[in-house]
């Protein structure tokens, strides 16, 4: 049975955003080359930042068409990340709201992905 453990996002710029989610992450890559990165989670899931600038980089498709998601403990871990965030001058696409499942907000990274912190739906 495959078990999924590796998230891929395309970036046009490496350097930019390494430092993004280095900062956003509060934690170093794993891994490091010119056109790719790699940031280990405690849960044995990687997020890799792959350059489309790269030489060996193919791909035709193009928009964005995923959203990372953090689920925290409760509605107070949700807006004190966003309030970290907007202090880091993440951009905010969405701002706090109840949505149907909880508390909800979403960022964009440099690349426009969507980034969404969230309580679980229990």
């Amino acid at each position: 049975m495959l078990t999924p453990n590796l998230l891929t996002l395309y970036v046009e710029n490496i350097e930019v955003s390494t430092i993004f989610y280095q900062k956003l992450l509060d934690k170093p890559p794993v891994a490091t080359f010119p056109n790719y990165v790699s940031f280990e989670f405690e849960n044995g899931l990687y997020l890799s930042l792959w350059s489309r600038n790269a030489k060996d980089f193919v791909s035709d498709g193009t928009g964005h068409r995923f959203e990372l998601s953090f689920m925290v403990e409760d509605s107070k871990s949700v807006i004190s990340i966003y309030e970290r965030w907007r202090e880091d001058s993440v951009h905010i696409e969405q701002h706090p709201k109840e949505a149907i499942f909880g508390m909800t907000f979403v960022a964009t990274d440099p690349d426009g992905h969507r980034i969404r912190v969230c309580i679980p739906d229990s």
